[in-house]
């Protein structure tokens, strides 16, 4: 099988997301962050009072030794502080439960797409890579859309607020104090672009070593090193690409750290300059500057610098966070491959007949120089088993593929029930087949768990009855919790002649009209084969049964077998009559072996 080959989706240097896009994450918490705004606007608003009293005690209070006055300004200000502190609070507390919110609706979204990209897009895709998209990168965009968006609003608020009262204080000093406004702009989009593409970078590596430990430190993962004595390659390379992040780590946090405290430095000179300049217009009598006033003005200062320098730091981690929103956006709009039509359709009556139809179906993997299948036509009737058998690469796996859906024909049609299964819903699909594959699936949860997963309310007796069916259920008796037995990660506690039991024994719990078995029973030793294929008979009765065989023991007794080469059919009929015809069937016969 060859996997789908999508487009890359690490994120170009060039590459931008729009800022409409992430504004609209927010739009579904509008009232939250009204009442945000009005508290962001109230906290603002009380930064700005306190000079004002300031002035009001050092040019009123004091030199006309008004003590009523010096009292009601000291306890105005500490109104003010307290007011303030707790309307950061409530905003804090408000602003992080927005912020969980989108976090939480956006992880959502994206793993809800993922379920829905189907097998095309996984075989393409490493699954560290995508842990890394849902959780390394919506995890940094966290503070950004907690706090940040916040702290820039606040700031703004703020330096508005301030600047409106400086101007009202005295414009000159005003003046004065806005020459550090074009340093920060220049520094702010030096800085932001560098971060930006540092973060790139960052995620990409951590994608990167989210996969090698998710490939590496998986049950499989381990087999192969320790089986292979590849074990010190493995550390080595991880060593290297740990290494590779902590460097872009510290390069990423450092980038323009420079800049930034240079910038830093010159916003505390600025009052100190103030006071010279303002000093020298209240000695030489200049306007009507007053004492007060000035020291009211660097305070107010005190409090407009460090908001500037507040949304310049800001400023450049929203630039570096674009990054993060980009690599998101691309898992969303991923298009979706296997699409449920407008007017897809149920079985009449809720429940498929099992008549299966394959109609000059034509299929080829992207990129594929050919037809992986080609013209294939036959039909399955209803309840009865059908084989498909095939030297390695002949496509009929892929006809699984096809009947459940996981790929869309070329061309052609495959029907149950004489309805295109493509006009059909997903779940009415799903319902109608039942696949068992050579690959067993299971849960790193308790066998009871592994056969609800396909039936929530199935009862004991149920799971005892499909287990008894699948020849599985003396062997859970035996183990010392039964059915409450954890199977581990993928299953590998069991054997894996046990493990396909169990999944078969999920299937049948299931109920399927018809029975997809791909390689099924391909684990299984020569005993256990023999009891399956009663219970398999015992089980096919009223259903359609479709196996792809391994072995052509499992496949005597079927009604009609399939002989597939190269994508086509080449010959069809029962066991014996294909074995006396001498042809493709008989060959793999006499070399006893298939894929």
């Amino acid at each position: 099988m060859r996997p789908l080959e999508l487009p890359d989706t690490r994120l170009s240097d060039g590459q931008k997301v729009e800022t409409t896009r992430i504004l609209a994450l927010f739009s579904p918490h509008r009232g939250t962050l009204a009442i945000v705004l009005a508290l962001i606007a109230l906290g603002a608003l009380t930064g700005v009072i306190s000079p004002f009293l300031v002035r009001e005690i050092v040019d009123v209070a004091l030199p006309e030794s008004n003590v009523a006055l010096l009292a009601w300004c000291a306890f105005g200000m500490i109104a003010v502080y307290v007011a303030g502190a707790i309307f950061t609070v409530l905003q804090s507390f408000l602003s992080t439960r927005v912020g969980q919110a989108i976090m939480h609706d956006l992880r959502v979204r994206v793993f809800a797409h993922l379920q829905r990209m189907g097998l095309p897009f996984f075989t393409s895709t490493r699954t560290g890579e995508i842990q890394s998209r849902i959780f390394n990168d919506i995890g940094a965009m966290q503070s950004v859309v907690t706090n940040v968006a916040t702290q820039i609003v606040s700031a703004s608020a703020t330096i508005l607020m301030s600047a409106i009262a400086m101007i009202a204080m005295d414009w000159r000093l005003f003046l004065f104090s806005l020459v550090t406004t074009p340093i920060a702009s220049v520094l702010n989009r030096r800085v932001g672009k560098r971060r930006r593409a540092l973060v790139k970078r960052r995620q990409e590596a951590a994608a990167d070593l989210s996969a090698h430990i998710q490939e590496s430190l998986s049950v499989s993962g381990i087999l192969l090193s320790t089986t292979l004595g590849r074990s010190a390659p493995i550390i080595e390379a991880f060593d290297n690409e740990s290494r590779d992040l902590s460097l872009l780590e510290v390069e990423s946090e450092m980038a323009g750290r420079w800049m930034q405290g240079l910038y830093s430095v010159l916003l505390w000179i600025i009052p100190a300059l103030t006071y010279l300049i303002g000093g020298v217009l209240f000695i030489r009598g200049i306007g009507d500057l007053t004492v007060g006033t000035l020291v009211a003005f660097v305070a107010m200062q005190t409090t407009l610098f460090p908001q500037l320098n507040t949304l310049l730091r800001v400023a450049t981690q929203v630039r570096a966070s674009l990054a993060l929103f980009t690599r998101v956006f691309e898992y969303l709009d991923l298009e979706i491959p296997i699409k449920e039509a407008e007017t897809a359709q149920t079985f009449p009556g809720g429940r498929a007949r099992g008549h299966v139809s394959f109609e000059d179906v034509h299929f080829a993997y992207p990129g594929a120089e050919r037809d992986t299948i080609a013209g294939v036509t036959f039909e399955v009737p209803r309840g009865t088993h059908t084989a498909i058998v095939g030297s390695t690469g002949s496509g009929k796996t892929t006809l699984g593929y096809l009947l459940s859906r996981l790929y869309d024909v070329s061309s052609g049609r495959v029907l149950i029930d004489g309805i295109d299964v493509r006009e059909l819903t997903l779940d009415s699909l799903a319902g109608a087949v039942g696949v068992v594959t050579q690959e067993t699936y299971l849960l790193h949860a308790s066998i009871a768990d592994n056969l609800r997963f396909v039936k929530p309310d199935a009862s004991q007796a149920d799971m005892v009855r499909a287990c008894e069916m699948a020849q599985i259920h003396a062997h859970i008796e035996a183990l010392p919790h039964g059915y409450n037995t954890i199977v581990g990660e993928r299953g590998y506690r069991f054997s894996g002649g046990e493990k396909q039991r169990l999944a078969i024994a999920r299937t049948i719990l299931r109920d399927p009209p018809i029975l997809l078995l791909d390689e099924a029973t391909s684990a299984l030793d020569t005993v256990t084969e023999r009891a399956m294929g009663g219970a398999l008979r015992s089980l096919s009765e009223g259903r359609t049964t479709i196996s792809i065989a391994h072995r052509l023991s499992t496949v005597r007794d079927a009604d009609q077998i399939l002989v597939v080469k190269a994508g086509r059919i080449c010959e069809r009929g029962t066991f014996d009559e294909l074995r006396a015809a001498g042809g493709e069937f008989s060959r793999l016969a006499t070399g006893g072996r298939q894929a």
